[in-house]
């Protein structure tokens, strides 16, 4: 049983840390800086070099919004989806999309799930449904640590103390299914790969929130949305091939326990419990 079917590479995370420590030591013999290696090391210059490129990979959003305007268009040229457009850099929500039935879905774009970035989000009056999509780009991230992160420490939280509906989660990039990250979907199905573009994507991993916020007076534990309550993400499903039984659910239960506000987190996929929390005081800041 588990969250998610990704699992961390042992193999590639070995090789990260073994290379990783060959730059520490032998850093000094790089470029042309005209330093001795205790010069070099002194200066502060291999420190600042690593901290730049580790802003640069993090702030860097373009690979991340290429790939998933790539699916939206891919919705649109096969007639799945009527129209999208991107929401601006002021909004805190990134793409609001036209669904055959006349409503509206909108995108929250997200990385790994396991920064504060993952609660800033905003639901905008006009979405009839809204869904947040992980792009997680780095090939030595822990997707399981990743994505509990995501929903149990961050995501239930901030839903039910802002009292904030999402609707569901999409964990897909174009690292899926890689030798970076192998999609065990594909292990004994090799053949629902999906090529698009420069893309060899495996079927989606899509996560099914609560239908309404949890309340623990009236409404402590709500019914996660049935796959078809969501137009977008059965679109989704659908096109690239998720079978219903890899579909996600994760449900907050909350309760009151003296002043201290708790919740409890369950995952199932197919009716089955993959992994649950304990009871998890929500802390105010």
């Amino acid at each position: 049983m588990s969250e998610i079917p990704c699992e961390p590479n042992a193999a590639l995370r070995a090789k990260i840390e073994a290379f990783a420590e060959e730059l520490k030591t032998r850093a000094h013999e790089l470029g042309g800086h005209g330093l001795s290696e205790e010069e070099f090391y002194n200066s502060g210059i291999f420190r600042g070099a690593i901290e730049r490129v580790r802003g640069q990979f993090s702030a860097s959003m373009q690979e991340k919004r290429d790939f998933l305007k790539f699916i939206l268009n891919t919705l649109e040229d096969d007639g799945l989806i009527r129209a999208w457009r991107s929401a601006g850099g002021a909004n805190r929500h990134d793409y609001a999309i036209d669904l055959p039935s006349g409503r509206v879905a909108v995108i929250e774009l997200k990385g790994c799930l396991d920064g504060n970035n993952t609660t800033i989000f905003q639901r905008p009056p006009h979405a009839h449904e809204f869904v947040l999509w992980s792009v997680c780009t780095n090939p030595g991230a822990d997707p399981r640590h990743n994505l509990w992160s995501g929903i149990h420490t961050r995501l239930g939280a901030d839903i039910i103390e802002r009292k904030e509906q999402v609707d569901g989660l999409v964990v897909w990039d174009m690292v899926c299914g890689t030798v970076g990250r192998p999609c065990p979907k594909l292990v004994l199905n090799p053949e629902r790969l999906t090529t698009l573009g420069p893309y060899r994507l495996p079927p989606p991993c899509i996560y099914l929130f609560p239908n309404t916020i949890p309340s623990p007076r009236n409404n402590p534990k709500p019914q996660p949305h049935e796959l078809r309550d969501l137009e977008f993400m059965s679109i989704l499903a659908d096109r690239f091939g998720a079978w219903r039984s890899e579909i996600y659910s994760a449900e907050f239960e909350v309760r009151y326990r003296g002043s201290d506000l708790e919740r409890l987190t369950t995952i199932l996929r197919d009716g089955k419990v993959q992994r649950v929390s304990g009871w998890t005081p929500i802390r105010r800041a």
